[in-house]
């Protein structure tokens, strides 16, 4: 992780607040495949980066929370006892939120509890879908339970952060990017089963890098086709459950469901239908192909998942295609999509290591080249989930 890192905030939080603290970290995520399948309880395969948030931590002996944002150039001053019940729309309601959702739970934050200083910096890229936020919120819980002398399963941890996103934030999140902050192991990507949260890890090669591209676009308009789809996919859905009343979500769909009763939809309520199941049996054979090492197949997966996101589910983009059909050309590309939520934002790339550098270079030249926009690249790895960095101990 880019400066200050663990020594640097370290040193910050014990020039500010007079105090060493203990340190945390939390990964962002991208998500290998399986897109717009959560809400409908099916697979995912994101991967913990190994860009991060760090959260810097000392007990305060009043009852008063303090906390600096490196990257924001801010601090926040709370009472413990008289927490705001819901977020303000600033970079504080997210460990704050944390807070208040473990008062909730009767972990901490109690009135009588002692306050904290805490030190906040990361280097997860702000709006590129990469997870800033649920780095920022898992980094917090496990600081928070830290200063609170206690300590919740991975799993817990997750569902407690995907609360203070919809609960305490505001935001329709899913389960996905806490899980992956969470639960995530090095060199590993993690096959994640949104109805049961069950999963498994499947073994990224070492001699591959993950390359991500920000297109640099957000189109407008996508706040209301996100909506837009999500109606679709309902409505899809009520249709099936008419024949087969156990179809709870698409989850329990399959691809003979809609060759029979497709029929019944309005064309576009059935591509959305398809893309999901068929996203859903992509994103398992994934993981399958991961772990038995056939790299070609998880290719034509990934190239199978960008043609349904943009033909079926219609969420794609012109400078996305662009730069996936720029990112297939190079020598050393395994794989390549559009990943997030759709209408712009960032490609995922599974490149050869010693191709990546090169093949970063190319993909940003000849994405300038088309579209006039300088993309930004990332070049990564996937990464441990989030612990304790200072002391060293991974046990947390």
């Amino acid at each position: 992780m880019t400066a200050p890192g663990v020594s640097g905030i370290r040193n910050l939080h014990a020039g500010r607040f007079a105090k060493e603290p203990e340190v945390f970290t939390a990964p962002g995520r991208v998500n290998l495949i399986g897109e717009h399948t959560d809400y409908a309880d099916g697979f995912v395969m994101p991967a913990a980066i190994d860009f991060a948030t760090l959260a810097a931590v000392s007990e305060r002996e009043d009852h008063r929370i303090l906390i600096w944002s490196e990257n924001f150039q801010e601090q926040v001053k709370q009472d413990v006892g008289t927490l705001p019940e819901r977020g303000r729309h600033h970079w504080s309601d997210y460990p704050l939120g944390v807070v208040e959702i473990l008062r909730r739970e009767g972990i901490a934050g109690r009135e009588s509890s002692r306050g904290f200083s805490m030190t906040l910096n990361g280097n997860v890229p702000l709006g590129a879908g990469l997870s800033s936020s649920a780095s920022l919120e898992v980094a917090s819980m496990l600081a928070v339970l830290h200063v609170a002398k206690a300590s919740l399963a991975p799993q817990v941890m997750a569902q407690l952060c995907q609360r203070v996103e919809n609960q305490y934030v505001g935001a329709s999140t899913g389960i996905m990017d806490p899980f992956i902050a969470c639960c995530g192991a090095e060199d590993h990507a993690l096959l994640l089963d949104c109805r049961s949260l069950e999963y498994r890890l499947a073994p990224i090669p070492r001699h591959l890098s993950l390359v991500i591209a920000n297109t640099m676009v957000k189109h407008s308009h996508a706040g209301g086709e996100y909506n837009t789809r999500r109606a679709e996919v309902e409505e899809g859905t009520a249709i099936l459950r008419e024949h087969r009343p156990e179809i709870r979500l698409l989850r329990d769909a399959t691809m003979e469901d809609l060759e029979r009763w497709g029929g019944e939809m309005p064309e576009s309520v059935l591509k959305r239908c398809r893309h999901i199941v068929t996203e859903n049996l992509r994103t398992v054979a994934a993981a399958d192909a991961l772990e038995s090492g056939d790299l070609k197949k998880l290719g034509q997966l990934m190239a199978e998942a960008h043609a349904s996101y943009r033909d079926d589910f219609e969420a794609s983009c012109p400078e996305a295609d662009v730069m996936v059909e720029l990112a297939g050309r190079q020598q050393g590309c395994v794989g390549a999509r559009l990943t997030g939520g759709g209408f712009g934002g960032c490609t995922v790339n599974l490149v050869e290591t010693t191709q990546s550098a090169i093949f970063a270079e190319r993909l940003h030249e000849g994405y300038r080249e088309a579209t006039g926009i300088d993309a930004e690249i990332y070049r990564c790895h996937a990464s441990a989930a989030a612990h304790r960095v200072w002391p060293e101990d991974k046990s947390c």
